[in-house]
């Protein structure tokens, strides 16, 4: 809201800085962490005097959250990022329907998984909600979302195309109802798939966070890539009038993941939970899909995607093995796959650095891929 200030820089001239995306990313960043580390402290309080504690199955983590004394950590730290994200993109971003639709799948999702996470650690519920229920939000918030893109005149034509790494041509247009209906499985897929992905992730301290802060920081730059002329026409990429706002978003968002980091880092003192891993893969999704850079988010989020397979890897490997001999094998120690590291002696610390390094390297591969066309 506040570049509508740079209409008044004949009154005052530093006004219009609020018209250059960078500077307004820059301050959406700072106040975005501002915001988590003032209201940090409290909200922390306020979870554990409401005993809103972790309370983690022992038949699946075994003796792993007793031994790293995670139990009573309390959980629905996704708040922070919440407000953090939504007030530092209120104050900086300028409104259009990308920005709308992005955060409306951002509060919508904060929603279910904190309805989620409030079942569990208020209710006892170790299920939650269950899984019909939360795929039927899930549906109706992609739905709207989706609707919203395909009838706004500025987003209608662009959605629709699917762009793929080291293409400089969309591969496939989504024309008709048929098309419609496919495009809207795709998105489905990816917010879902993604906020899974980072819930599975979000096992260590810092480790889901982390990543997290890296693919912020390079869909704040495919976003600013892909919403100029020039550089989209240089790069052979989509050009997508308004996505430029998103990178306030994307820096917002590695604001806020700052924020948490500092209070999620190990020892934590609070977890992101349902409440911050949905709406976090959500977000991720859907701006995939906005900046035209939906299957890039494969590569990007490398780490992500490696947590996901681990658990399919297991759980298919375990089922043929079953079937084949009568008694289920694991391919891994444990599910998912940083939990394999840990059964294996490696100290919590180092299987986050390292994943962090892994994180970094998808990252920079993933910039690859828009000089590689």
């Amino acid at each position: 809201m506040l570049s509508y200030l740079s209409q008044y820089e004949d009154v005052f001239g530093p006004l219009r800085l609020l018209r250059a995306i960078t500077f307004r990313t820059l301050m959406a960043t700072g106040t975005a962490a501002l915001i988590g580390f003032l209201i940090g402290p409290w909200l922390i309080a306020q979870l554990r005097a409401l005993k809103f504690g972790q309370h983690y199955d022992d038949d699946r983590t075994g003796d792993l959250a007793r031994r790293f004394d995670k139990k009573n950590t309390p959980t629905m730290g996704g708040l922070l990022i919440f407000f953090s994200v939504f007030g530092s993109t209120f104050l900086w971003a300028q409104p259009n329907v990308w920005v709308a639709v992005s955060m409306f799948v951002f509060a919508g999702l904060t929603a279910v998984g904190f309805r989620d996470d409030y079942l569990k650690v208020v209710r006892k519920n170790q299920a939650g909600i269950s899984s019909w229920e939360k795929i039927l939000w899930q549906t109706l918030i992609t739905v709207i979302a989706l609707a919203a893109l395909i009838w706004h005149p500025t987003s209608a034509q662009k959605i629709r195309e699917l762009w793929v790494p080291f293409y400089k041509e969309p591969v496939l247009v989504f024309a008709g109802s048929f098309g419609v209906i496919a495009l809207f499985a795709l998105v489905f897929f990816w917010i879902v798939g993604f906020s899974n992905a980072i819930n599975l992730t979000d096992g260590l301290d810092g480790l889901a966070i982390g990543c997290t802060i890296t693919v912020a920081l390079v869909y704040g730059i495919m976003a600013y890539v892909a919403g100029r002329v020039d550089t989209s026409h240089y790069l052979l990429i989509s050009y997508v009038p308004g996505t430029n706002e998103l990178t306030v978003i994307c820096g917002a968002l590695v604001g806020a993941g700052m924020a948490f980091l500092w209070y999620n880092s190990y020892p934590a003192e609070v977890f992101m939970g349902d409440t911050g891993s949905l709406a976090i893969g959500g977000l991720i999704g859907v701006l995939a899909f906005m900046v035209q850079q939906p299957l890039t988010l494969i590569i990007v989020g490398g780490v992500f995607v490696m947590e996901a397979g681990s658990v399919i890897i297991q759980i298919g490997f375990f089922k043929v093995t079953k079937h084949r001999f009568g008694e289920g094998r694991r391919f891994f120690l444990m599910a998912p796959i940083h939990h394999h590291f840990q059964k294996r002696g490696w100290p919590e610390t180092k299987v986050v650095l390292r994943f962090w390094i892994l994180s970094l390297m998808c990252a920079l591969a993933g910039l690859g891929t828009l000089k590689l066309r």
